[in-house]
C-alpha cells in the first residue's frame, strides 16, 4: 500500500499525473530510500495493422525500488515491515527528476548509511519547471 498524506492512496486518483516521488522506509531499523516511478510505461497496441505507441498502467502499486539490496531485504524481513509514502504527485518527468534530486541533497542521503541510495543521476532545464517555478 502507498499513503499520501497519511492515506491510502488509490489507482484513480493517479489519472491525472504523471509519476511521484517516494519514500520507503524499513520501520525497525528507520532505513530509507528516495525514488520516483511513472504510473504509465511505454507499450504498443496493434490498430489497422500498425503498431502504435501508447501509455498503459505501470507496476507503481507493487513496486518496491530499483535497488537491488531494498528488493532482497523486502522478500527477506516482509512488506510489512516498511512503509511507502509518496513525497510528490508530478506531472512531468522533469518534475520528477527535480523533486526526487531535492530530497536526496537536502536529506544528504548519499552521504548517510541510514539510506539505501548510492546515486543520483539528473538532467533537468528550467524551462521544463514552468509548472511549479515560482
Amino acid at each position: 500500500m502507498w499513503t499520501y498524506l497519511n492515506k491510502e492512496f488509490k489507482q484513480d486518483e493517479a489519472e491525472s499525473y504523471f509519476g511521484f516521488v517516494y519514500l520507503i522506509t524499513h520501520i525497525p531499523t528507520n532505513r530509507k530510500y528516495v525514488g520516483k516511478k511513472f504510473f504509465t510505461k511505454a507499450g504498443t497496441k496493434q490498430v489497422n495493422g500498425k503498431k502504435k505507441k501508447i501509455r498503459k498502467v505501470s507496476d507503481w502499486q507493487s513496486y518496491w525500488s530499483s535497488s537491488e539490496m531494498l528488493q532482497e531485504e523486502v522478500k527477506l524481513n516482509g512488506e510489512d515491515q516498511y512503509t511507502r509514502e509518496i513525497l510528490y504527485l508530478c506531472k512531468t518527468r522533469s518534475e520528477l527528476s527535480y523533486y526526487e534530486t531535492y530530497e536526496l541533497f537536502i536529506r544528504h542521503a548519499l552521504l548517510q548509511e541510514s539510506y539505501y541510495n548510492s546515486w543520483v543521476s539528473c538532467k533537468i532545464h528550467k524551462k521544463h519547471l514552468g509548472g511549479i517555478r515560482q
